[in-house]
């Protein structure tokens, strides 16, 4: 054959060698772990009061690591009812699947936001409140001894949009290392303790509605040196939902102080929502 002929055969023949062992079995790339398993469920994280969204900083890390995409929207933490509804108002806006997360007062939010949302598969709570219909957080917190938090906190005035004032509280930033983190190293305390988020009494006294953990597979991380939420209250609430538990030694705040362990349970309670 010709030599120009002859290239140009090979020219021709060369994309549809290409297009054989591209589709070839034992050479094709294995298919997507979405396209196996489902899509990946948006973590959603809810921070609780005297806290904000920077707390769940090293468990987004990790999360993002393994492949999951997150949003930690910043809780208002003015009253239940309210802050339920802010909830449900941001997983509006997540497409696909959704794996709800609340640390302290937030399992309370994630508990009511989640009711009748069938893209939720999952609830985790992370040394947080896990109400019934009727019960309060406050309620919760009392009903065992060992929280030491109404010894450290200060209340103030804020102004209320429709007019008038309401109460919130702040924990005494003297008293936030050992309350809220005292295994987290003292120069963070400090930072958490002066970018608190305060919360609204009402908050903590307004009564729960519908439990979506009836209905809802859940998990719980139990924070055994907690002094905001006595241990023995978490461990109740999370039998009663039937929750997968996890015990830690840790502090309140055990999202900053034990991140790898909170992503643990994050990621059990995702994949197995696969």
């Amino acid at each position: 054959m010709h030599p120009t002929r002859r290239s140009l055969a090979l020219a021709l023949a060369l994309p549809a060698a290409l297009a054989s062992l591209v589709g070839a079995g034992p050479a094709s790339a294995p298919a997507a772990d979405t396209d196996r398993h489902g899509p990946r469920p948006t973590i959603v994280l809810v921070h609780g009061a005297f806290a904000d969204a920077s707390s769940w900083s090293g468990t987004i890390r990790r999360l993002q690591r393994a492949g999951y995409p997150v949003l930690a929207p910043a809780n208002p933490l003015r009253g239940l009812v309210a802050d339920t509804a802010y909830l449900r108002g941001v997983l509006a806006a997540v497409e696909g699947p959704v794996v709800l997360v609340g640390h302290s007062y937030g399992g309370a939010v994630i508990s009511g936001a989640a009711v009748g949302d069938s893209r939720v598969k999952a609830l985790v709570y992370i040394a947080a409140f896990t109400p019934d219909k009727g019960e309060s957080a406050a309620e919760l917190a009392a009903k065992f001894p060992g929280s030491t938090l109404g010894d450290t906190v200060n209340p103030r005035s804020y102004p209320l949009p429709g007019g008038g004032t309401g109460t919130e509280l702040v924990i005494e930033p003297a008293a936030f290392h050992r309350q809220f983190a005292a295994d987290v190293p003292t120069a963070d305390a400090a930072v958490m303790a002066a970018t608190q988020r305060p919360v609204a009494t009402v908050a903590l006294e307004e009564k729960a509605g519908e439990a979506a953990w009836k209905t809802i597979p859940s998990w719980a991380l139990i924070a055994t040196a907690d002094k905001n939420i006595p241990p023995a209250a978490e461990r109740w609430m999370a039998r009663r939902a039937g929750s997968h538990t996890t015990e830690v030694d840790a502090s309140h705040a055990v999202a900053v102080s034990r991140p790898a362990v909170v992503t643990d349970v994050i990621l059990a309670a995702a994949r197995a929502t696969r």
